[in-house]
């Protein structure tokens, strides 16, 4: 006993080498003499120390105990990374591992940072995994949701509880799901992209197979729609399986409006979508290439705000949309407290200025800023960044055929949005059902 407990000392301080906050202590508890492994900076020494007597008392259960075998080692290993107390009991000569106080390493459940909610709950999911499951679960205070966690990683072990409602989700995709995060549990998460990897999604898909969000009431509703929940420890946010087109225009909380003006705001959504893809792609047209759509007088005064522009239409649209992009793109960089003002001033001063030197027209100034105004209004930050990606395909398209080329342009876009699936559920149709034929 004393040299298997020499033998695991020395192997936890040769594996622990280098780490500061690895600690071992010896303690008399009950006249019995007891080591301690663990990492101070995960476990409150003195509390678990004071609570140590108590904790002893409850030492005898078995499942605590490591058994003396070729995977005792790693299993100590394995526990003092994650956070617990490795006890060795000379008396009984056996290695125990047990849940110590912790530090406080999470914070407390706020509000949420990147979605607005009017009307509906402000709690917002954080980085602890188990917290953001005790979250939903306060949403479905019955057994019908079930959870299922999956340890995943080699180097980098990160856990992930997969949420779905038994009663309404169908076996068919829980089961494809599950298939993929046992097959693949050697890849480390890092991002997103490594949890698309596990998924079997393709690396170079421009649409996102997974709708984001930190709201628990968004979960709540999709999950009674049948769809499935993924969590990833020290991820602050749901990854909702499989993703809609329709998930961009509708919110959980848009029933707590009356029905009318649910459906109004829905529809300005969509017209916020339209105007996105097709509004600078229309001004390309009509500048450039199909000028006689307009009325003579509406034509003479676009010709007039253009008068003196060096480029052509189609060149100072991509060039000032490139710019809106990099303005767009430094407001989430900066800091909260000068972001929004710099990036207001900055772009106020900027358009101002490109317009008085006779490099862009006036129009397009206002063309631009009612594409901004109408991106923003999509639900989902990935699905702004898709339709703002989507919508210089109409514009090089309109720049060539005019207003032919929008039209064009548009069916590229459906067929895009039409060929992309997930899990064979197809991204633009509408949410699905336990009894869906498609997986009978």
């Amino acid at each position: 006993m004393v040299i298997r407990m020499i033998a695991i000392h020395a192997f936890l301080q040769e594996q622990f080498s280098g780490n500061d906050d690895f600690f071992q202590l010896e303690e008399i508890v009950h006249g019995s003499s007891i080591w301690l492994f663990g990492l101070r900076s995960m476990i409150d020494v003195p509390q678990t120390i004071g609570n140590l007597a108590i904790t002893i008392e409850h030492m005898n259960q078995p499942d605590q105990a490591i058994k003396h075998g070729e995977n005792e080692s790693d299993a100590l290993v394995a526990g003092i990374l994650a956070g617990r107390l490795v006890i060795f009991d000379a008396h009984s000569g056996q290695f125990r591992i047990i849940e110590p106080v912790s530090k406080q390493l999470n914070r407390a459940v706020d509000a949420p940072s990147s979605e607005s909610v009017i009307q509906g709950a402000m709690a917002a999911f954080i980085e602890d995994m188990y917290t953001n499951v005790g979250i939903v679960r306060e949403q479905f205070k019955s057994g019908r949701l079930k959870v299922s966690i999956s340890p995943v990683g080699t180097e980098k072990s990160t856990s992930l509880a997969l949420l779905y409602l038994d009663t309404v989700a169908n076996p068919k995709l829980v089961r494809e799901i599950k298939n993929h995060l046992n097959a693949k549990k050697q890849i480390d998460i890092r991002s997103l992209q490594d949890v698309s990897r596990i998924l079997g999604f393709g690396k170079w898909n421009l649409i996102s197979k997974f709708k984001i969000t930190e709201l628990p009431e968004e979960v709540a509703a999709v999950l009674e729609q049948g769809r499935v929940v993924l969590f990833v420890d020290r991820m602050p946010f749901a990854l909702i399986l499989p993703n809609s087109l329709w998930d961009a225009f509708t919110l959980g909380s848009d029933r707590n409006f009356p029905r009318p003006i649910m459906l109004s705001i829905r529809a300005v959504r969509l017209i916020g979508a339209f105007t996105t893809i097709i509004l600078p792609a229309l001004y390309v047209a009509l500048v450039a290439v199909n000028p006689e759509v307009l009325r003579l007088q509406l034509a003479l005064s676009v010709a007039q705000s253009r008068d003196g522009v060096p480029y052509p239409a189609a060149v100072e649209t991509i060039i000032m949309l490139l710019l809106l992009e990099l303005v767009l793109e430094s407001s989430v960089r900066l800091p909260r407290s000068v972001g929004p003002t710099l990036t207001m001033v900055g772009g106020i001063i900027l358009g101002q200025a490109v317009v008085a030197a006779q490099l862009v027209s006036n129009l397009l100034i206002i063309v631009l800023a009612a594409t901004t105004i109408a991106n923003s209004t999509i639900v989902g930050i990935q699905n702004g960044y898709l339709l703002r990606s989507l919508k210089y395909i109409t514009v090089v398209l309109a720049a060539i055929f005019g207003v032919l080329g929008i039209f064009v342009g548009v069916v590229i876009i459906c067929g895009l949005l039409a060929g992309e699936s997930s899990f064979g559920i197809s991204y633009v149709r509408l949410p699905f059902a336990k009894d869906d034929a498609e997986y009978e």
